[in-house]
């Protein structure tokens, strides 16, 4: 077992006593708790047959069972990645991007899929990042599977096959991924059906075109006659005129559409005039569009001109569209490969990396269910993303006990516990994939 800062014992009863939660992480606040100025608060938590069966004030643990002292050590749920991409990951070292840019990405990343994305390579490559995200204290992932023309037929019984393996530990969901022409004809009726038999999620890339308002119509018709949600690749450039998101906004007011709809990146809001910043907000919120943002991968691509400095952040308006109560997540995106080449499938490096960003922090406030609580609901699932009796006991816990210590280093002597147990939080190797990669 990897050496955590506190050991845990292997007891089907035992407390987390002296943890530092954030208030907002919790399903009730228990009576007589107060609230520091940060937004947390100190607390006992009991294990018991892998179940969170009390929270009571720090210093209220009573009974036989041992007491974990965490030391003020931050207590969290386990964490939700709610926008990935596993099939493209830990592919940078054979097919670099030679400049940097969103467009070499996307050349880069086609040539690599026509020549090496056999079910095989992206089995083990969707293995080796759920088990990074395992041993980081990941609950759930939704990845977006790149659907173009055959690799449909290669990624999608791959990622059927993967989550099989991983239930019980991981939940995983998938969203279709190509450009939105593509349900303009048979191929996305195709497409719709087989996400549907995969209890998928339908999704595209939509950008500004002629079309755009017929195209979004439709993915919304095939995913209503299928009653699948739908997720969004939308508006991630810089351009003023890229203004997909009030189309989708629009469409599903005019359509009607019952399924959850989210749309990821909205990149260009933030470049856009102020007039039509409101006026794409208030369309959001009045659909029940939520959002994503992915700040790693969007500062990294976003406005890369070779030999200037970058001018803005990348990132979409987290903060407007939270004042309209529009739900917000922010999740890791890419992984190692050409449209952003680091990363460790490590969700408490894609909060501190947003908090950084996008200045979440003073006041921290609601921010830590942008990782936890929101994305859990997102995709359904009730139980995940908060801390509360008789919840399942499926939790980090972190040395750091103010923001500044838990954000300022990588907390990788964490602790994870699954189903009331710790884990082991070894990271695999990445010489594993060294065949895979041929250029090492």
């Amino acid at each position: 077992m990897t050496p955590g800062f506190v050991t845990v014992p292997e007891r089907d009863a035992y407390w987390l006593a002296n943890a530092s939660v954030p208030a907002t992480l919790l399903a009730d606040l228990p009576p007589g708790v107060p609230v520091d100025a940060d937004g947390l608060v100190r607390v006992d938590v009991m294990i018991r047959d892998a179940r969170i069966v009390a929270v009571v004030p720090a210093g209220g643990a009573d009974g036989p069972e041992p007491r974990v002292d965490l030391a003020r050590g931050q207590l969290w749920p386990c964490l939700i990645d709610v926008h990935t991409h596993l099939d493209k990951a830990h592919t940078c070292e054979r097919a670099p991007n030679p400049d940097g840019t969103f467009a070499s990405a996307l050349r880069t990343v086609a040539a690599d899929r026509s020549t090496r994305w056999s079910a095989e390579d992206v089995r083990r490559r969707i293995d080796f990042g759920l088990r990074c995200s395992w041993a980081h204290g990941t609950r759930a992932i939704r990845t977006h599977i790149d659907s173009m023309g055959p690799q449909a037929a290669i990624s999608w019984p791959v990622f059927e096959q993967v989550r099989k393996e991983w239930a019980g530990r991981i939940d995983l969901q998938a969203v279709s991924l190509i450009p939105i022409p593509a349900f303009g004809g048979p191929e996305g009726v195709e497409l719709a059906d087989r996400v549907a038999a995969a209890g998928g999620i339908l999704g595209a890339v939509a950008y500004m075109s002629p079309e755009i308002d017929t195209l979004v119509n439709r993915l919304l018709d095939l995913a209503a006659e299928r009653g699948l949600d739908v997720d969004f690749h939308c508006d991630e450039t810089g351009d003023v005129g890229a203004r997909a998101l009030s189309h989708i906004a629009r469409a599903v007011l005019r359509r009607r559409f019952r399924g959850q709809v989210v749309c990821g990146h909205c990149c260009s809001l933030a470049v856009q005039p102020p007039e039509v910043v409101s006026e794409t907000l208030d369309l959001t919120a009045e659909a029940g569009i939520s959002v994503v943002s992915l700040p790693m991968c969007n500062l990294y691509l976003q406005d890369r001109v070779p030999g200037r400095t970058p001018r803005w952040r990348g990132v979409t308006l987290l903060h407007e569209f939270a004042e309209r109560r529009v739900r917000v997540a922010v999740a890791s995106d890419n992984c190692r490969d050409a449209f952003y080449g680091f990363g460790d499938h490590d969700v408490l490096e894609v909060f501190r990396e947003a908090t950084r960003i996008c200045h979440l922090d003073r006041p921290h406030g609601d921010w830590p269910r942008a990782v936890t609580t929101t994305p859990a609901d997102l995709m359904g699932l009730a139980a995940s993303g908060r801390i509360g009796r008789g919840l399942p006991a499926d939790l980090v816990l972190f040395e750091g006990r103010t923001w500044s210590e838990l954000l300022s280093r990588p907390q990788a002597n964490r602790v994870v516990i699954r189903n009331g147990r710790a884990i082991e939080t070894r990271l695999p190797d990445y010489r594993e994939l060294d065949d895979l990669l041929g250029s090492l």
